[in-house]
Parts: C-alpha cells; sequence; structure tokens
C-alpha cells in the first residue's frame, strides 16, 4: 500500500491492500515521505486521506505540518511530468517542517498546515529571502491559507486545517501557475469520532451536514 514493493503474503484486507512489516514499523513523517515519492496520484487530498488513515499519523500532530507540502509537491510534479525532482523536493520539505513545533498553531499563532503551503511555494519557485518574486508569492501562499484556517475559528483540527491549506493550495497553485489539481470539492472527513473538540456542524467536512 505505501511502499510500493511486491510481497507474497497470507495477510491482506478484503479489497488487496497489504502493509508490508518495514512500513509498519515506520513512523508519521517516514510514512509521509515514502508514500508520496512513490505515488503517482494527483490528487494531494486522496494522498493526504490515505496517509491520515494510517495509525502512524495521530488525530492531531506535527506530522500534519509535513503531510501538506509533502502531498502537494507530489501532485504537483506527478502533474507537471517533472518528477525527477520529486524525491528532492520532498526531503527538503521534510527538514523545514521539522522546525515547525506541535502547538504552533496557538502558541505561534501561525498553524503549521498553512505554513506548509508555504513550504511547498517556496520549494517549486526556488524562493530565498533575497528573491522577489518567489518570495512574495511564498508568503502570499501561507497567509491565505491562514486567513482561510482562522476565519473558521478555534480549537485546533489538524484534520480540517489540513483540508483548508490543501484547498487554498489547489487554488494558489491554479491561479498564479496555471496547474490545475483537484481541488477537494465535497470532501468529507471520517475522523470526527476521533476528535474530542470537533466543531461538528460548525465544519465545513463534517460528514453529517448536508450540504
Amino acid at each position: 500500500m505505501y511502499c510500493g514493493k511486491l510481497f507474497s503474503t497470507t495477510t491482506r484486507c478484503e479489497r488487496g491492500h497489504y502493509v508490508c512489516d518495514r512500513c509498519h514499523r515506520l513512523g508519521g513523517e517516514d510514512i509521509i515521505e515514502l508514500y508520496c515519492i512513490r505515488s503517482t496520484e494527483t490528487d494531494p487530498f486522496t494522498m493526504a486521506i490515505n496517509l491520515m488513515k494510517n495509525p502512524a499519523v495521530k488525530m492531531h500532530g506535527p506530522e500534519h505540518h509535513f503531510l501538506v507540502p509533502a502531498v502537494l509537491l507530489s501532485a504537483y510534479y506527478n502533474k507537471t511530468g517533472d518528477s525527477g525532482q520529486k524525491e528532492k523536493a520532498i526531503k527538503t520539505a521534510r527538514k523545514r517542517a521539522e522546525h515547525i513545533i506541535g502547538g504552533f498553531c496557538g502558541l505561534f499563532g501561525d498553524c503549521g498546515a498553512a505554513v506548509g503551503t508555504g513550504i511547498f511555494v517556496s520549494i517549486i519557485t526556488g524562493a530565498t529571502p533575497l528573491s522577489q518574486e518567489e518570495w512574495r508569492l511564498s508568503n502570499l501562499m501561507t497567509a491565505k491559507s491562514l486567513n482561510e484556517i482562522a476565519l473558521h475559528g478555534g480549537p485546533r483540527c489538524c484534520k480540517r486545517n489540513t483540508f483548508l491549506a490543501l484547498q487554498c493550495g489547489v487554488a494558489f497553485l491554479r491561479s498564479e501557475f496555471g496547474v490545475d489539481l483537484p481541488g477537494g470539492e465535497n470532501l468529507r472527513c471520517t475522523f470526527s469520532d476521533q476528535n474530542r473538540e470537533c466543531l461538528r456542524e460548525k465544519c465545513p467536512f463534517y460528514a453529517g451536514n448536508s450540504e
């Protein structure tokens, strides 16, 4: 399911999925990196949900700060056909995301999922602190994601904020770069029961919502 390698096994799910022992042992950020490097998917929401279903990716946690740029980078390079840069880009995103500590949203007023979209744009544009247009785009990306996340209010939910950040990232990629990825329309969250602070009907992704 995650590493894409072939195995002979007596254990698999009813749909034919199998997770090898090595992948079972991996931590959340390891499984995100491995999966996104090997994936040929162009839908970042499909990748994000598949990763969120892995027990190594907790309901809440700093692994989401890496998950956001990782799935966007994978989908972007798969879509543009420039997959030769994908592995390096994803590894770079992981190194940068490691600096965003858990609780960043409440303690620093800057959700790590939003920062993740800025990391994504910074990498694909090659932005540095001395860049001009690339610097603008990277910071604008984070600002748009953070604004959307903030408008939905607290308390934090790493799933909700990830989905919102990805929607902003996809929209920004379309408007600024002309690259069209699936936008997560009609997305419904299946993780509500795991979140004691779920906003439920106030969340746009709550599965109980009728719209």
